[in-house]
């Protein structure tokens, strides 16, 4: 056998691998959360985007869900408007909101579309208030949770989902195309609402029966506090998970990441995973590999 023959034998025990798992996911709807670094960097970018026209072509019906918060951001300031948040959500006046939608829908939406489309696939995008995707209703915080006598905090036009319409999704992806879907909704006056992408990644997975729920993240998953330090979590169950919530394992940015792959998993979303976005082909190596690389949160 010559040398480029025996290079080549460990390409095809990949294939092999994932020939199982080719053939369990066909038909099957996928929840794609998209943000973090994954989102920024045009690397990072062009490989998520190479993974999501490969699960299309091989019979995997891919739904990628995006927000844009650093970009948000980043337009405020050059705009002299200064960001601000409570418990992690963006407080969405008026203006910001014609911000977050000029962002969302007319920047980072379209952005994900061209390349999708460039690099083979066909992709169509909406944002959460076409065919009323999204609908939702104002957030409300109070200052102390379970307080019933604490005064409330005005988020402006922050939404909670209160129904997904599924339906157009259902047509455009039964007929080829990659549904991209910014995390807008609509509120029950008609007023465009700000949204959390994980939440609405994991309303829509339990609206579409989907098998997989993957949110990409900037880190590797969930950690656990152990004698030695830190240690990774590949597998864990949605009663550990919120008990790392309750002893404060979990805090920050990771909660609205939890609470999506919870929220999919008592909807019916048979897997859910939170994976490292920074790594190249993380969806595949997630997917289609007998070990992952993420952290899968289960039943």
């Amino acid at each position: 056998m010559n040398q480029e023959a025996l290079l080549s034998i460990p390409k095809a025990e990949v294939l092999i691998e994932a020939l199982p798992y080719m053939q369990s996911f066909s038909g099957k709807y996928f929840v794609i959360k998209y943000g973090g670094q994954a989102m920024v960097s045009p690397e990072l970018m062009e490989s998520v985007i190479l993974d999501m026209v490969l699960l299309k072509y091989i019979g995997v019906k891919p739904v990628l869900v995006h927000g844009g918060g650093k970009e948000v951001s980043q337009v405020m300031t050059r705009l002299g408007k200064e960001p601000h948040f409570v418990n992690g959500l963006r407080v969405t006046d008026d203006e910001t909101m014609e911000i977050v939608e000029m962002v969302l829908n007319g920047k980072v939406n379209q952005q994900i579309v061209s390349l999708i489309n460039q690099k083979g696939g066909r992709a169509v995008g909406f944002s959460g208030r076409d065919a009323e995707i999204l609908q939702a209703r104002r957030k409300e915080l109070q200052q102390a949770e379970g307080d019933a006598e604490a005064e409330k905090i005005d988020l402006g036009r922050v939404g909670e989902i209160i129904q997904v319409n599924p339906s157009i999704i259902h047509t455009v992806s039964e007929n080829g195309y990659i549904p991209v879907i910014s995390s807008v909704g609509t509120g029950l006056n008609g007023e465009s609402l700000n949204i959390n992408a994980d939440h609405a990644a994991g309303e829509i997975a339990v609206s579409l029966k989907a098998e997989k729920l993957i949110v990409l993240s900037d880190v590797d998953g969930i950690y656990r506090t152990g004698d030695a330090g830190q240690d990774f979590i590949s597998s864990i169950n949605r009663r550990e998970i919120r008990a790392m919530i309750m002893n404060g394992e979990i805090s920050g940015g990771m909660i609205p990441k939890v609470e999506s792959c919870l929220m999919g998993l008592d909807g019916g979303v048979r897997r859910t995973h939170i994976i490292d976005g920074r790594v190249p082909h993380s969806l595949i190596l997630e997917i289609f590999t007998d070990a992952g690389i993420g952290t899968m949160v289960t039943q």
